[in-house]
């Protein structure tokens, strides 16, 4: 009798025999004499010999038919790593490699609407429309060319585009306040701004007409304004404007002559640029390339996720997360591509399996906030939705209760395999996921994905098993940033991720790597709670608090004081028609006593309205802290960058009482 309680899934035949990363540890047999006896193996050679296992994916993803270098890893060191030096490609150009007639590139869909498709050939002939365009505006290999954009078909050809011209791509969704698109395009300076005049969003129209007025009054190198008519016709008035900014209609551009022209660009060339969540201090623009891109996401899809040209991928995201690129590299398999544009919950908390049931997706991407909300609903997708041809669900943002794992897998049915990701802005991919090759258990991420040296350190560099440490990468990737946006010297860069052990990448989360190579993510490390010595990730709180009955939502922060003194609040967002008294508050204390540590029970419990949060769904623990350090809320966060905003007023209130 199994009684392994925690085994939610297992590989079989056609994981462990026709997988994608089966086919590869085949073809290593057959092309180099390579022969590994699982997955760790295989992961051992991979992170451990990186000229040998990314030359491999180069070939074993075609890479070899585009063109040469003059080697893998001309300069190993980090940061400063030196990839494939002599290799030329475009990541536009990749995106259309394994285009074919059998299936559409895009299906897009906004609430209220009905799918809607766009063939390879179409994408192909307006990305060939909008790069002959930015030609003509005068945007050059170099330039910056940035969206105002949500999940639409116009972004997706934007990218490409811009791409194809040499162009660095940057944006930011619609739903981002003003003074937070401002702190990032500012830095970026665009010469081209593309914009729609609104967006849908949870059953609304949200106008965007006077917000991209502020726009280009506040971007003095945007030359041209490509103005998408996404919700209002051009009758329904005038777009803004600034002398020395010509418009253009996106509906109104001419035709190109022929196909696109793709520029041939060095391996490291900016291909685009992403931010940083903006919540301590100005956002970080992370600037990756064309081919760390290419190779990287041909990786992590490919070999990590799975994914396959005959899938239709969706994921639930905007435009200002990563994940939204990570959705974009599916077309680099040749994999149709799902744009939702619109709200998971809309018209109620089963939404994303609507969207999911009516385009046929068969790779789904879900926050880990909305699966928890849908289990707290009671929700029985498998029963309610055809979801037949879905066969995987992505989960990211944050750590996921061991629960709602079980809950995942229940609900969807036996066939349909939960891989938790974890990875980030950063490297716009994974570095710790799932495989096809090994069994899924709950509340664990399988293993460190394939070319990622990834271990767990204890603060005095020492490698750990077993133990909760800081997950570092002790080797470099073709992903990791170029360089940061007007960092010259590369001093924000180095203290972002090299100045806590130098020549070692530190993430800035708590990790624990067991023997078997199974990750578990307990938060992130500056956010640490930290009682008399025993450390605990603030996702083991949650774990327990979330699942509570009466509880919605909730936030832990750990302060450090100024006399020495360690205090610990727990936050609590009550549920709806749940009044927060005694009753609850001793629920909280007993869960968190019995299920983790006497040590770990906060100092107070407090009911809050609502836990701020990024545009991406994390949690606010260190603006918080900082705020309950003593910290202006305006310190904290940028204007626009967060969820529920007037909650720092509320913290800084609540620490003003505090002390008084």
């Amino acid at each position: 009798m199994n009684t392994d309680t925690d085994l939610l899934w297992s590989p079989g035949r056609r994981e462990l025999e026709d997988s994608n990363v089966a086919g590869f540890m085949h073809w290593l047999g057959q092309t180099r004499g390579l022969r590994f006896a699982d997955y760790a193996e295989l992961w051992r050679w991979s992170s451990t010999d990186l000229p040998g296992f990314w030359s491999a994916v180069w070939e074993f993803y075609g890479l070899d038919a585009v063109g040469g270098y003059d080697r893998v890893l001309g300069e190993a060191s980090m940061p400063g790593a030196e990839w494939f030096p002599g290799a030329r490609l475009n990541f536009a150009e990749r995106c259309f490699a394994r285009a074919t007639d059998a299936r559409p590139a895009l299906v897009c869909l906004i609430e209220d609407g009905s799918p809607e498709e766009t063939s390879w050939e179409e994408l192909r002939r307006q990305v060939a429309d909008v790069a002959a365009a930015l030609r003509r505006m005068g945007v050059a290999p170099g330039d910056r060319v940035a969206g105002y954009l949500p999940n639409l078909r116009q972004t997706v050809v934007a990218l490409l585009a811009t791409a194809a011209v040499g162009a660095v791509w940057t944006a930011c969704s619609p739903e981002f306040g003003t003074p937070s698109v401002l702190a990032r395009l500012r830095q970026a300076e665009p010469k081209v701004l593309v914009t729609v005049d609104g967006y849908r969003y949870g059953g609304r129209i949200h106008d965007r007409r006077p917000e991209v007025a502020e726009l280009v009054e506040g971007l003095p190198t945007v030359r041209h304004l490509l103005a998408v008519d996404s919700v209002f016709t051009a009758k329904a008035g005038p777009w803004p404007g600034r002398p020395g900014v010509e418009r253009h209609d996106w509906s109104q551009l001419p035709a190109a002559d022929g196909p696109p022209e793709f520029a041939d660009v060095p391996f490291d060339h900016p291909l685009w640029i992403l931010w940083s969540s903006g919540t301590t201090g100005i956002p970080k623009g992370i600037v990756q390339g064309h081919g760390g891109i290419v190779v990287e996401l041909l990786k992590a899809l490919g070999l990590g996720v799975d994914l396959r040209a005959d899938d239709r991928y969706l994921f639930i995201t905007s435009t200002g997360w990563m994940v939204w690129n990570f959705l974009v590299g599916g077309l680099l398999h040749g994999s149709t591509v799902v744009l939702y544009d619109g709200s998971p919950t809309y018209p109620g908390v089963d939404g994303a399996w609507s969207v999911a049931e009516r385009t046929g997706a068969t790779v789904l991407g879900l926050g880990a906030a909305y699966l928890t909300a849908a289990e707290k609903a009671g929700t029985r997708p498998a029963e309610t939705f055809g979801l037949a041809g879905l066969r995987t669900v992505l989960q990211t943002g944050s750590t996921l209760p061991d629960g709602t794992w079980h809950w995942v897998h229940g609900a969807l049915g036996p066939g349909v395999r939960l891989q938790s990701i974890c990875g980030g802005t950063d490297v716009c991919s994974v570095l710790a996921g799932s495989t096809p090759l090994l069994p899924v258990r709950a509340g664990r991420i399988q293993a460190p994905a394939l070319g990622v040296a990834l271990a767990s350190w204890d603060p005095e560099g020492r490698p750990l098993t077993g133990e909760q440490g800081e997950l570092v990468v002790t080797a470099p990737l073709p992903s990791m940033p170029l360089c940061f946006v007007g960092d010259a010297d590369g001093a924000r860069y180095r203290a972002s991720y090299f100045d806590t052990y130098p020549g070692i990448w530190r993430h800035g989360d708590w990790v624990t790597v067991d023997a078997d190579l199974s990750v578990v993510v307990a938060g992130r490390s500056d956010s640490t709670l930290n009682r008399s010595g025993v450390r605990m990730g603030s996702a083991d709180i949650y774990a327990v608090v979330d699942q509570l009955p009466g509880i919605a939502d909730s936030l832990v922060v750990g302060v450090e004081q100024p006399d020495g003194g360690y205090f610990m609040p727990l936050f609590v967002v009550p549920a709806e028609d749940t009044a927060f008294d005694e009753g609850l508050r001793r629920s909280v204390v007993s869960a968190i006593r019995g299920e983790l540590s006497p040590r770990h029970v906060p100092d107070v419990i407090v009911a809050v309205p609502a836990v701020p949060r990024t545009l991406t769904g994390k949690k606010l623990e260190v603006p918080v802290k900082r705020v309950l350090q003593g910290a202006r809320p305006g310190e904290v966060s940028g204007e626009g960058a967060v969820t529920h905003p007037e909650m720092l007023t509320w913290f800084a209130e609540f620490a003003a009482g505090r002390h008084s």
